[in-house]
Order: structure tokens, then C-alpha cells, then sequence
């Protein structure tokens, strides 16, 4: 098995470079100029700031990472989605598979309402059946808003718990960071959601809502809300407010809905894919129960096309008494599992 105690330092200096990039870009390029489609193939969207990031990606991992040892780098905006550096390496010869989400949440970030954030997973190189399981090294890195002077950064390697970073770019000082999910009992007072960012069947995934927080927290009292829903459009950023104290419980379950957008005429919508999750470890290893809809741990392959679906919990005791309850309303809406 290879070593993969020295990949966090250069990661995390591809980071700092894409945020420092990305960051000046805003600041020098209008709103409409960033929001610009630049590529509305298959695949997600990609925009103009998109391929600000883009561009730096492989050549960073190349001569940081690859330098050392050969990687598969696997990531949106590439030709054939993945790459084998350095070049004239062939895949057999990787150690490791990087898959990377140069921005996630490029939506929020190009229109300067929350942050976006960088993502990278490394794997050793299992061979096409390589999964998000198989991850040893995660990265996240904040791009913050051009108004805005703090930037987290969290990374973990398997098994030896999570670290963080808040860097001030006004100042350049770094301090140490610590997540630290909620030890709350109940959803009572605190964020808890379940993405419905796209139209489609926002109904299905709104009963479900309902459903978690009346057989939760009861009916509520007049002119009282005492549950209340964050729709960040992001994943990297999700994972962020769990791990920090801020969400109590995060689902996102778009691929289940994939069969009533049919039944309705409507085609399948854009769902979380791994490279959206690739972090996920990081959030595990600060103690966030992190699962499929199933109540198992995520495994999907690194690639860019697999639907993920992923449910977040702030705790093991939140985790019991929400899985059950969300579980049961899964099956009342007739929502079947994607991963079997």
C-alpha cells in the first residue's frame, strides 16, 4: 500500500493557489462575465469561472503530485473526464486515483451569494472498482466571497481525525481550526434539511421533510417554527455546516426521484455525483455519520457519472432517531433505492 502521508501538503498548495486565482478573478471580472456558460454538453454546466479553476488543475497536480508518483486525476472539464499524469504514464502505473471538484458550488460563488468550495479525494489505484470508500486523503478548501476575509480549510487522512485552518487573505495569518459537529439531541431549534434545489418533484421531497419533522417534533405551536432548513448549493458546503456545529441532519435523495420525473414527463434532473462527495471522509473522521439511502456507507466508483445519494448526521444520536422515521417515509412515497 502506498504512502500517502505526504499528499496533504501539496494538495492543500494546489488549493491555495485555485482560491487565490479564482478569488482575483471575481474581483477583476463582472458578475456576468463569471455566470457566462462556457459548456452545456453532457454533463453539468460548466461556466465561465469554471475554467478558471480548470485550467490550473492538471498542471498543479502534475507538477506537485505527479512529480512524485503517477496519479489518475479525475475531474470535470477534462477531454475524456480523467488524465494520467505525468503524461506518457500509463493507468496500471498509478498509485493513486485524485478525483477533484475544482469549484462545487460554482452556481453560489459566481454570483457572489455564499461560498464555493475545492474538493479533492485520493485513493489508491484499485482499477476502475476504485470507490469513494477506498479514500485515504481529503482536502476541502473555502473560495470565499470577494467581500468576505476568512477562508476554512479541513483535511483528514483515513483514521487520523480531522484538521482545519482558517486563513485570513487581508492578513495572510493562519490559525488552527477545529469542526466540531453539534452534540444536539433532538432537530428541535436547529438546522435540518433535505435538498430540493431543482423543480420536478419538489412535493415528493417536501412531504418527505414534513413527514421527519411532525414525527419528530409534533405539530408545532402557533406562530412558532422550531425546525428550520438551509438549501446551501453545495456539498462540500453541507458537509462544512455539519462538521462545524451549524446543520444537525443534511439529505439529498435526488436520484430516488428519477422514476417520478418520468412518470410526469419530465427528464431526470442534475444529482450529486462522487466528485460532489468526494470529501465526505473528512466529515466522517470529525464524527458525522455520513450514509446512502440505504443506512450504509457511500461506495460508489470514482467517476463522473454515478447519482449519489448521501444523508448526513451531526451524531449518532441524531442518526437514531432520524434514520428510522426518514427511512419509513422513503417507502411511504414509493422512493426506491438507486444502490440496492
Amino acid at each position: 500500500m502506498p504512502d500517502s502521508s505526504w499528499l496533504v501538503a501539496p494538495v492543500r498548495e494546489i488549493h491555495e493557489e485555485i482560491r487565490r486565482t479564482v478569488v482575483s478573478a471575481c474581483e477583476q471580472s463582472s458578475q456576468s462575465q463569471m455566470s457566462e456558460v462556457a459548456d452545456d454538453g453532457t454533463g453539468d454546466t460548466i461556466y465561465a469561472i469554471d475554467r478558471i479553476s480548470e485550467s490550473l488543475l492538471v498542471k498543479l497536480f502534475e507538477d506537485l503530485v505527479a512529480v512524485r508518483q503517477p496519479i489518475i486525476l479525475i475531474a470535470e472539464g477534462l477531454p475524456t473526464g480523467s488524465i494520467v499524469l505525468p503524461r506518457g504514464a500509463h493507468e496500471k502505473d498509478a498509485a493513486w486515483r485524485v478525483i477533484a471538484d475544482p469549484i462545487d458550488g460554482t452556481r453560489c460563488l459566481m454570483y457572489q451569494k455564499r461560498s464555493g468550495w475545492i474538493l479533492t479525494g485520493i485513493a489508491p489505484n484499485r482499477g476502475e472498482v476504485t470507490t469513494l470508500a477506498d479514500i485515504e486523503v481529503a482536502v476541502q478548501t473555502e473560495i470565499p466571497l470577494i467581500k468576505q476575509h476568512l477562508s476554512d480549510v479541513l483535511w483528514a487522512r483515513k483514521g487520523s481525525g480531522t484538521q482545519g485552518e482558517r486563513f485570513n487573505r487581508l492578513t495572510n495569518e493562519r490559525t488552527p481550526l477545529t469542526p466540531t459537529p453539534s452534540a444536539a439531541t433532538s432537530l428541535a431549534h436547529g438546522f435540518a434539511t433535505i435538498s430540493r434545489f431543482f423543480s420536478g418533484a419538489r412535493d415528493v421531497l417536501a412531504a418527505i421533510d414534513d413527514d421527519v419533522q411532525f414525527s419528530l417534533l409534533g405539530a408545532g405551536t402557533q406562530g412558532k417554527a422550531l425546525c428550520f432548513e438551509d438549501q446551501y448549493l453545495s456539498t462540500g458546503g453541507q458537509l462544512y455546516e455539519l462538521m462545524m456545529g451549524h446543520d444537525r441532519f443534511l439529505a439529498d435523495l435526488r436520484p430516488l426521484l428519477q422514476p417520478i420525473l418520468q412518470q410526469r414527463g419530465l427528464v431526470p434532473g442534475l444529482c450529486c455525483h462522487p466528485y460532489d462527495l468526494c470529501t465526505e471522509m473528512i466529515a466522517r473522521e470529525a464524527g458525522v455519520r455520513v450514509t446512502n439511502e440505504a443506512g450504509n456507507q457511500l461506495s460508489p466508483q470514482l467517476n463522473l457519472e454515478a447519482n449519489v445519494c448521501w444523508i448526513g448526521y451531526a451524531n449518532e444520536t441524531i442518526h437514531a432517531s432520524v434514520e428510522p422515521v426518514l427511512q419509513r417515509s422513503i417507502c411511504k412515497h414509493g422512493l426506491s433505492s438507486v444502490t440496492g
